[in-house]
């Protein structure tokens, strides 16, 4: 249990010109949404993300086709004087990832897709015999191509969805944190091998709790191997505006709180430079904690499930709770973490506040010290920002309450920012508490953040299902842009609206397809009738 804040040792990686992991600063990246094919506004997107502050750039190459057009690309933001490195992103297709080793400064390869035969949703059985013949393959096909990344320079990204584990994974873990980091410990364990370690990892999920618990658990699984691999964080399909900029804030802030990650995403439904500014907040905001004056470690440090406080909130108020929201009328007892915990209450509601630079590692040492004393009561986090923009506000708030939410810690948050009214900072609350998954106040929406692949205008289309659907909140639908990041990447949406081809789309509920390949104009009605049609008394 880490209080202090110290980033996970790593080895170093080189990116073209940039350095991942080791000593080096966590990089920002971005990834374009040109197709990959347009040379011209590929190279002008690139131009135009690197000017905002991104200091590696991925662009899709689904085929040999756009994998050859990325080395093209490459050659004329060279010739532009942008150093900024590029990756190629690959799914299904090792002939473009070998392709793309060739053109590329990194090449993203799906462990999931690889070799391993498309997901099929179906419940396969694999004897021994026959799964150890399954990784004999992988280690085939995968050491070539290592090879030639080795010959070339060229640096791997082994990233890992929750949404598209292999059917021979689901078969031994199930769609499972431990089946995510299997998938890509198999990999590791072949570069080790191979004795390659310009491999950077990335293992996504867009439920930010998953998300955190499974890179936890890599890090964990690693650590066991005496692997250092450097780490790259992203809440898959986060969405837009104040959804996505929380859920990223929230998961990706939990893990560079706990000192891991060293290359970070922020994936927005929106102009890829959007997400670098705010990507560049949240590395900011965290590693300006680096150094801070040491937090005391507990004697004792109980489990996680010992933090679940024993007493009910008054007044039929469900935890955890958002202080300005929900406007509790009960008694506080305001405590600062730097307090002993011994003079707290043990029953009753404490208001915890702190104003340490890390003030996330200061109030688990409280927490986990007031527990192991036999402490009971219910816990409102409080911290107070200085922010006058709503936006550094969303990610600040996100990231801090997030990590102590995500791991367990608290009964209930509140935001206090004098810049914002109070109905501002309730709504604000709420969506922290929707981005955790721990109290579902409105529909959530799991988008893609759209690339060369998206076959449709995702981000009005995204507008346009938000606004259709605002009314059914706790419902989960999924916004995907092409059938790579559905209908497993939306691996836990109640509806999907899926790219199915140009101008057409497929409509899934959870992962069952309903009504495939209809035109893009019928597709919302459908999708509305479909869920109007599951929202009916059944029969009895």
């Amino acid at each position: 249990m880490k209080y202090n804040y110290q980033r996970r040792a790593t080895h170093p990686v080189r990116v073209g010109n940039a350095i991942i992991g080791g000593d080096a600063p966590i990089l920002v990246q971005t990834m374009t949404n040109t197709d990959t094919n347009d040379v011209e506004g590929s190279v002008a997107q690139v131009l135009h993300v690197a000017e905002a502050g991104a200091q590696l750039v991925r662009l899709t190459t689904q085929g040999v086709k756009e994998a050859t057009a990325l080395g093209e690309i490459r050659k004329r933001v060279r010739a532009a004087g942008c150093e900024v490195p590029l990756s190629a992103d690959v799914h299904f297709n090792p002939n473009a990832a070998f392709k793309a080793a060739e053109t590329a400064d990194k090449v993203r390869i799906n462990p999931g897709n690889f070799v391993d035969a498309p997901r099929t949703f179906q419940k396969l059985e694999f004897t021994d015999e026959e799964y150890a013949g399954e990784l004999a393959r992988i280690e085939k096909h995968f050491v070539p191509f290592l090879q030639l990344c080795r010959a070339n320079g060229v640096a791997v990204r082994l990233g890992v969805n929750h949404g598209s584990l292999s059917d021979r994974i689901m078969s031994r873990y199930g769609d499972t944190p431990a089946g995510m980091v299997e998938s890509v410990m198999e990999y590791l364990r072949i570069a080790r091998r191979e004795g390659f370690d310009d491999i950077v990892i990335s293992i996504k999920a867009s439920n930010t709790s998953v998300m955190v618990e499974t890179v936890r658990l890599l890090a964990r699984e690693m650590e066991k191997e005496e692997m250092t691999f450097p780490l790259h964080l992203g809440v898959t399909e986060a969405g837009d505006a104040e959804d996505g900029r929380i859920k990223s804030a929230i998961g990706i802030g939990a893990l560079l709180a706990d000192g891991i990650g060293d290359t970070i995403r922020v994936s927005l439904s929106e102009d890829p430079a959007n997400e670098v500014p705010v990507a560049c907040e949240l590395r900011n905001y965290i590693s300006s904690r680096e150094g801070h004056e040491p937090i005391e470690t507990p004697a004792t440090i109980l489990p996680g499930d010992a933090r679940n406080y024993a007493d009910a909130p008054k007044g039929g108020i469900k935890l955890p709770v958002a202080l300005h929201a929900d406007k509790l009328d009960v008694e506080f007892k305001k405590l600062d973490a730097s307090s002993n915990p011994a003079d707290a209450p043990l029953h009753g509601w404490i208001l915890l506040t702190s104003n340490h630079r890390n003030p996330v590692g200061e109030v688990k040492s409280w927490i986990d010290r007031y527990v192991a004393i036999g402490g009971k009561g219910n816990i409102v986090v409080e911290y107070e920002y200085p922010d006058t923009d709503i936006e550094a506000l969303m990610v600040h708030a996100g990231a801090d309450f997030g990590a102590l939410l995500l791991s367990g810690y608290c009964s209930g948050i509140s935001v206090v920012a004098p810049a914002f009214a109070d109905e501002k900072l309730a709504e604000l609350e709420l969506a922290i508490l929707q981005g955790t998954r721990m109290r579902m106040t409105r529909t959530e929406y799991i988008a893609c953040p759209s690339c060369g692949r998206t076959l449709f205008d995702l981000q009005s289309t995204l507008q346009e299902v938000k606004k259709a659907t605002a009314k059914y909140p706790g419902l989960k639908i999924g916004v995907m842009g092409c059938i790579v990041n559905g209908p497993g990447e939306m691996a836990d949406a109640d509806y999907g609206y899926v790219g199915a081809g140009p101008g057409r789309v497929s409509i899934y509920r959870s992962k069952e397809l309903v009504i495939r390949n209809i035109p893009a104009d019928e597709a919302l009605p459908a999708l509305i009738a479909l869920i109007e049609e599951d929202m009916k008394p059944q029969n009895s």
